[in-house]
């Protein structure tokens, strides 16, 4: 009798676990980059929290020819792998460490996913 209230109890067990949605992953912090406007003008932009294993798309450059995002610097907890088109197509651009990663003006990205 115990034996099957044991086994009772871990099937249900593991069954409750079986239904508890996943928790989403995020990189925790914020990813900053520059990029230049309409008029040609150096503006700041940022991804906060972002979700980790996605390609993102820099939203200010991602549909625009022949412009990029530069400067990165990554503030969130986890890696960032940047690549200079859209969509993370081609081979990973460079790597960013997490906690304070940085590239400089010659760094150019589209897009950037993080681990």
């Amino acid at each position: 009798m115990r034996t099957r209230t044991a086994l009772l109890a871990v099937t249900s067990a593991f069954a409750l676990f079986l239904t508890i949605p996943g928790t989403a992953s995020a990189a925790v912090g914020e990813f900053t980059y520059r990029y230049l406007d309409e008029d040609g003008d150096v503006q700041s932009g940022s991804l906060i929290d972002p979700p980790s294993r996605e390609c993102i798309d820099i939203p200010e450059v991602s549909d625009l020819e022949d412009v990029h995002a530069f400067r990165p610097r990554n503030d969130t907890g986890s890696r960032a792998v940047v690549f200079k088109e859209s969509g993370c197509e081609g081979d990973a651009y460079f790597s960013l460490r997490p906690d304070g990663g940085h590239g400089s003006d010659r760094l150019l990205l589209r897009s950037v996913v993080f681990n």
